[in-house]
């Protein structure tokens, strides 16, 4: 899913859509702490649909647990910095062909993420 914000409302939608897709299943989201994911307007959303839905908060202040961010800091580091893109859609194209990469490259995301790993121990 894409949006144009972050915030608690993209972030409700973000999770309709994600039940919509799986609505025989139980999904479990590993989150950070960030306000959004706190935020009062999830609440009703949340109640309404605890059988379905379980959230897992990372402890504050761990983003070395966090390996979404490990991710975006590859995207930035390949597709964002020190690059130039002339509009809105080549960032966009740049993106969506570094996220084909990683899904025809599954071992390269494990040997990213293992190294990241291996050298914070």
């Amino acid at each position: 899913m894409e949006t144009d914000q972050c915030n608690a409302q993209a972030f409700l939608q973000f999770l309709q859509y994600t039940l919509n897709q799986y609505p025989d299943k139980h999904v479990v989201m590993v989150l950070d702490n960030a306000k959004i994911h706190h935020a009062k307007v999830l609440q009703p959303f949340l109640q309404e649909h605890e059988e379905q839905l379980t959230f897992v908060f990372l402890p504050p202040y761990s983003p070395n647990l966090n390996l979404v961010e490990r991710i975006g800091g590859w995207l930035k580091e390949s597709v964002i910095a020190n690059r130039f893109h002339p509009s809105r859609k080549k960032l966009r194209e740049s993106i969506v062909s570094f996220l084909e990469y990683l899904s025809e490259f599954p071992e390269k995301v494990l040997q990213r993420i293992g190294q990241v790993i291996m050298s914070e121990n």
